[in-house]
């Protein structure tokens, strides 16, 4: 990508150098061979994050660096942006009205966690391995027309060639609620009704699973004070980032930026 074909970008009378959009431009996605695609929303996003730091350095702020994550620290420009938003942009906490108001727009919106009756037939492979992939895929495919002959057939197959331990059981897991299985094995039981058997095997770290639904109870619906914290700062959240918006978007009209488009600027960080 070469930088004269692109114009100078510039905020406020700070030109921003071209190396910083390039950096920035390997962290967007664009079509082959439409390398201005990624371009624009790297300009985009840099000048967006120089008029937040122009912002904070005109109210003087300073921000120690905090650690986001094992072993990883903010930047000095990321502590100052986020100092800048936590003075610029506040809520108040809403109020029990507003939450109530919420839940009981659809209070079967907030159950608690489902439960899970389930067997599988696991045929183990190393799912890194495109050959050997997709040669156990294709045993998978042979064992699950076997499973599905009788109705003791699926336990039949799991007890003679199921490579995990509840080949024991037939296959049986016992019973499983979210989080309690890896999250490929977790979508196909959410998927999946009572008796229903999976369309296709299931690709996991494990190897491919024949998965069956033995049973499911949904969570029941929980009562007002068990949600109302989650919902609380749910709304809190979702009033920040609406007022985080429309702070950059004065921001934006107040300033004066050539070399780019800010009306396709993607948003700020969002509350943490």
């Amino acid at each position: 990508m070469h930088a004269a074909l692109f114009p100078d970008l510039v905020v406020n009378g700070e030109t921003v150098p071209h190396a910083l959009v390039a950096a920035e431009a390997q962290n967007h996605s664009a079509p082959k061979g439409k390398p201005g695609i990624a371009w624009r929303k790297a300009a985009n996003a840099v000048a967006m994050r120089t008029l937040l730091l122009q912002e904070a350095q005109s109210r003087g702020l300073s921000s120690v660096p905090q650690e986001v994550g094992p072993g990883r620290s903010e930047t000095e420009e990321e502590a100052l942006i986020r100092g800048l938003l936590e003075i610029a942009v506040t809520v108040d906490a809403p109020g029990e009205e507003a939450v109530r108001s919420e839940w009981e727009r659809d209070p079967s919106r907030f159950r608690a966690p489902p439960l899970w009756e389930v067997s599988h037939i696991l045929v183990a492979c190393d799912s890194s391995d495109e050959v050997e992939r997709e040669a156990t895929r294709t045993l998978a495919q042979s064992l699950m027309s076997n499973a599905l002959k009788d109705s003791r057939g699926f336990a039949r197959v799991a007890r003679e060639q199921s490579d995990c331990g509840s080949s024991t059981a037939g296959g049986v897991l016992g019973q499983l609620g979210p989080g309690d299985t890896v999250p490929e094995f977790e979508v196909a039981l959410r998927s999946l009704q009572e008796g229903e058997v999976s369309a296709e095997p299931v690709l996991t770290r494990h190897g491919w699973h024949l998965i069956r639904m033995d049973a499911k109870a949904e969570g029941a619906v929980l009562p007002f004070d068990a949600v109302q914290q989650k919902i609380s700062e749910a709304l809190e959240k979702a009033a920040w980032t609406k007022a985080a918006k429309n702070f950059v978007d004065d921001l934006v009209s107040a300033a004066e930026i050539s070399g780019v488009d800010m009306r396709q600027a993607p948003g700020v960080a969002t509350k943490r």
